[in-house]
């Protein structure tokens, strides 16, 4: 007698009894699994009744075909895996249309409800999106939070992929401060991205640095070599001592270059805001400066200028000049991509604004799912630059400059090493 009574009929009471007592086993997610049975049940039954041209309980003379039971069927979905009654027919070729695209219905309402999440919505706004008409939910927020995993293996494939495939000719990193783990002082995650050798731009790393000293900056470099990158043409970096150490003694064949927009702001600080726009052109002038000649020509200009009126800000401009000018070895179409850091920065906002929304996600695991789903989103809207055969030949000949370069400190260094080795014998012997 089981069998003449409609599925949907049956998850309708077996609703019933779960919610008379929702302290029990399965609780609200159970509820949730059943709604979403009685869904595709009722779905079913009423394409059935569609094709018989009758109700359930209704009588025919058997020409259309007659219903013959149930049969029970799996269905994968968020909430786990879902039993529903199918009802069969005998007597015509009915073939169920629904069926065929429950599977592939599910999995498009997944992958949507994961790529809301991943743009900023919170699992209560996509759990309050997915309801129907009557205000049934079809993914709760133990079932979104367990499709978001999904980012968590797509960061953890990212994290380790082969970095062989990318010819990188320019290198930018930098941090961010995030909260990792509850109760505790934020802590830096690194991340870096490049501009390949035809122009495409591309997000190469991310993972959490603790503070960008230099035995974590050398991991997060160590850990991208092992993997295959190569040295590229210049690395872009802020002023942390720990990444600019690191960058020097992981990539020996490249340029180290110093992000400008974080520079400017530091002189910001320590020049009067009335005096600021006259040096802020003269050290602009300099950084801009069409050759590294003039750029020191410029840079003697300005010490001349404002060395006794402002000491500080002077002693800033100093610091580290030849890296905030490495970026004029490069062509001038792209001095503007690489001498800051700048793009990266518009990221960590897109990044900022995403955490807001699920402000008290801490752990490790949470916040690198949510920056790296905010980042590589971010990263496919950005656009690659122009390399001409002209500029690939310049680029030529800087890697050369760079490799000539470094075999000079490479000999310098032996030569050092053999003539300060003798001396340390024998001062061992006298003693």
């Amino acid at each position: 007698m089981e069998r003449r009574v409609p599925g949907s009929q049956r998850t309708s009471e077996r609703i019933q009894e779960v919610l008379s007592d929702l302290t029990k086993a399965g609780g609200v997610g159970e509820v949730l699994k059943l709604a979403m049975r009685k869904l595709i049940e009722e779905a079913l039954e009423s394409e059935v009744q569609d094709a018989l041209g009758r109700g359930y309980y209704s009588h025919g003379d058997g020409s259309s075909g007659h219903r013959n039971g149930q049969r029970v069927a799996r269905l994968k979905t968020a909430e786990g895996e879902l039993e529903y009654a199918v009802p069969q027919v005998r007597g015509t070729e009915f073939r169920s249309q629904v069926r065929p695209e429950l599977p592939r219905r599910t999995e498009a309402l997944e992958d949507l409800a994961i790529e809301m999440y991943a743009r900023g919505l919170s699992t209560r706004d996509i759990e309050s999106t997915f309801c129907d008409e009557k205000g049934r939910s079809l993914l709760s927020r133990t079932a979104v939070s367990s499709l978001t995993e999904r980012l968590w293996e797509e960061y953890t494939a990212f994290a380790t992929r082969d970095l062989s495939e990318y010819v990188v000719l320019y290198l930018f990193v930098d941090g961010i401060a995030e909260r990792l783990h509850s109760g505790q002082p934020r802590e830096a995650v690194l991340c870096a991205w490049g501009i390949c050798e035809d122009g495409t731009k591309v997000l190469i790393h991310l993972a959490p640095g603790t503070k960008e000293d230099l035995t974590n900056c050398r991991g997060f470099f160590e850990d991208m070599k092992r993997r295959g990158l190569a040295d590229p043409l210049y690395v872009a970096t802020d002023g942390a001592p720990g990444l600019i150490r690191s960058v020097e003694e992981c990539f020996p064949r490249s340029d180290r270059g110093r992000c400008l927009a974080h520079r400017m702001r530091n002189l910001q600080a320590k020049v009067p805001e009335s005096d600021w726009p006259q040096f802020k052109a003269h050290a602009k002038a300099a950084y801009n400066a069409p050759s590294r000649e003039t750029a020191q020509a410029l840079r003697e200009d300005l010490v001349s200028r404002y060395a006794a009126s402002h000491p500080t800000a002077v002693q800033c401009f100093e610091d580290d000049f030849e890296a905030c000018t490495a970026h004029l070895r490069y062509p001038l179409s792209h001095r503007r991509y690489i001498r800051t850091t700048n793009l990266l920065e518009r990221l960590f906002g897109e990044e900022r604004r995403r955490m807001k929304v699920v402000a008290n996600a801490f752990g490790e695991r949470a916040v690198l799912k949510l920056m790296y789903s905010a980042l590589i989103r971010g990263s496919e809207r950005w656009r690659g630059i122009g390399i001409s055969v002209f500029e690939q030949r310049q680029l030529e000949m800087v890697r050369k400059e760079l490799d000539a370069e470094f075999e000079r400190r490479h000999e310098v260094a032996v030569k050092g090493a053999k003539v300060t080795s003798p001396s340390r014998v024998s001062s061992k012997v006298r003693t």
